[in-house]
């Protein structure tokens, strides 16, 4: 079973501090969607990919970034819109547009900045979901998280019941699309595509994966992404 993927790397990344958006930013040679993207364009069970960018940097990514490393499986390009529930949205309505819109399809949405994920959970992450519908990639938290109110502590959930979600986040179409759909319907803003099932009752299963899969949003996570691709590096030498 093959998947197509929706890669929403719209944002402005403010919180960087630097002159470009954070997608653009070079990181161990390469700018870091550059490196996003070709996890899954050497993928063999991916078919199809969807960059979605904001809508004036479309022919700068297709420039610098598509066309120099010779990314075979990107359909096109997407114009993101303010959110980024909004530009995955926008991700889906390329799928129906293009009739890649089969209730069975399989849709995995990860972030633009998130370089660092092993491809190689793929083959699982994919099996669980046509399996079970919904699956996302996590890991559990390591350190002790307080619910805090007013700048008082105010509950200290069981760790053990904790994750992180990450990226990759997979769902059949059928699925993902109702979801976006009621969600729309309801005005309601989600803080990851996951939540918008968990809010109809959808069960969504969970799939261990690496705590080096970082979103890098802050300088802090620039220095830590490179070092780990050098250790990569280092590993395969």
């Amino acid at each position: 079973m093959k998947a197509t993927v929706l890669v929403p790397a719209a944002g402005m990344g403010r919180r960087m501090g630097t002159s470009i958006n954070k997608q653009y930013l070079d990181l161990a040679g390469k700018p870091i969607l550059a490196h996003t993207l070709a996890l899954f364009d050497a993928h063999p069970q991916i078919e199809y990919i969807y960059p979605i960018l904001p809508p004036d940097e479309i022919s700068y990514c297709q420039q610098a970034i598509i066309a120099p490393y010779g990314f075979n499986k990107v359909r096109r390009i997407v114009a993101g819109g303010a959110e980024r529930q909004d530009s995955v949205r926008n991700g889906l309505l390329a799928l129906s547009e293009d009739d890649l819109d089969q209730p069975e399809r399989i849709v995995l949405i990860h972030d633009g900045v998130r370089p660092l994920f092993n491809p190689q959970l793929l083959a699982e992450l994919i099996t669980i979901i046509v399996e079970q519908g919904a699956c996302v990639v996590g890991v559990p938290v390591k350190d002790t998280i307080k619910e805090v109110d007013n700048g008082q502590i105010s509950g200290t959930p069981d760790r053990k019941r904790l994750w992180q979600a990450q990226t990759p986040q997979g769902f059949s179409y059928q699925l993902i699309a109702e979801a976006f759909r009621s969600a729309d319907e309801a005005g309601f803003l989600g803080t990851d595509d996951a939540s918008l099932l968990e809010r109809l009752g959808v069960p969504v299963q969970i799939l261990k994966g690496d705590y080096r899969n970082i979103k890098v949003t802050t300088p802090e996570d620039l220095v830590m992404a490179d070092a780990l691709f050098h250790r990569q590096g280092e590993g395969s030498a």
